[in-house]
């Protein structure tokens, strides 16, 4: 908590992962990326939830692991989506990165 403010701070997380070597990725190709990743994501969190009607066979710990994996795997394609966009289209990400904050602030999400 900010004892000046009284507010809460938001928590924050930063991850650092790397531009991939040897790919060629497109604009399209790295969306259907990510689509197949968060589909992988959504697999493994319905698997350990028993929506697929299975029979919960992974216990919690090593459930969470998978999932945790999964979304390492949404988060690398979305860099890569990232490294497309400065690369090829000339993006500026910290800009884009900044005014995604500052609409996190102004919608109340985070101080």
């Amino acid at each position: 908590m900010d004892h000046k403010s009284g507010k809460e701070q938001c928590a924050t997380k930063t991850v650092t992962l790397p531009r991939l070597n040897r790919l060629s990725p497109s604009l399209e190709s790295t969306a259907l990326k990510i689509m197949e990743e968060s589909g992988e994501l959504a697999q493994a969190i319905g698997k350990f939830r028993g929506l697929s009607g299975e029979r919960q066979r992974l216990e919690e710990e090593e459930a969470m692991q998978r999932v945790a994996r999964e979304l390492v795997d949404v988060a690398q394609t979305a860099v890569t989506m990232m490294f497309v966009l400065e690369e090829q289209y000339g993006i500026n990400l910290e800009t884009i990165l900044q005014e995604h904050i500052m609409k996190l602030r102004h919608k109340g999400y985070c101080d």
